[in-house]
């Protein structure tokens, strides 16, 4: 099942441009907004967050959001902003969530063993990192496995050879292709060449007399 984690926000009211100077103090800008919840713009603690995201990542995780203090909301994150230079979070939405009505997320496909075709010199190719899902918060999974091991070169799995927790509707084509072992690529013949050696140009090595 999903994770939970408490994170703490505060009420920002630096925006815009302005809100980039929230760095300096180790801050990062946020906003969160629902159906039942005013838009409202945050600031979290950047070295906490980047920490949730190296242990927990952000797919399905629920956070408990306190803002200011008061009773937390639920909410998972709808979208990081990265800075395109240094790849670092610059910007989180946050969107607060009901825990009595489904969610769409994106959570990774998690591949388990190794298939016998590679064992022959087949190459496995991933299609397909995450998969598209459909299930109330608290039933979110954190990934869905998929066992590779039987596969022999020339097959592949598909969607619908899934098989998803209960209370978990997946969203993604049925036919599209997951994974595959594809045959190795036939390695070019090589071409023997004549080595000729060249012709010397120059006096005869007999000297006429």
């Amino acid at each position: 099942m999903t994770e939970s984690i408490k994170i703490a926000a505060e009420r920002r009211t630096l925006i815009g441009k302005s809100s980039k100077a929230l760095g300096a103090q180790g801050k990062l800008p946020a906003i969160v907004y629902g159906t039942a919840i005013e838009s409202t713009p945050l600031s979290l603690d950047k070295h906490t967050f980047e920490q949730v995201l190296i242990h927990s990542g952000i797919g399905s995780t629920i956070f408990k959001l306190s803002i200011d203090g008061d009773k937390p909301v639920n909410v998972m994150v709808k979208e990081l902003r990265h800075d395109v230079l240094k790849g670092t979070v610059e910007h989180v939405d946050f969107w607060a969530i009901n825990m009595k009505e489904t969610v769409a997320t994106a959570v990774p496909v998690n591949y388990i063993g190794s298939a016998e075709g590679e064992k022959t010199g087949g190459v496995m190719v991933h299609e397909m990192r995450e998969v598209n899902i459909e299930a109330l918060p608290g039933d979110l999974p954190d990934g869905i496995e998929i066992d590779v091991s039987s596969l022999e070169v020339g097959q592949a799995l598909h969607v619908s050879d899934l098989v998803a927790p209960a209370g978990v509707t997946i969203l993604d084509d049925m036919d599209a292709i997951v994974c595959a072992v594809m045959a190795p690529a036939k390695e070019e013949e090589e071409v023997s060449e004549t080595v000729v050696e060249p012709e010397l140009v120059g006096k005869s090595t007999e000297d006429e007399e």
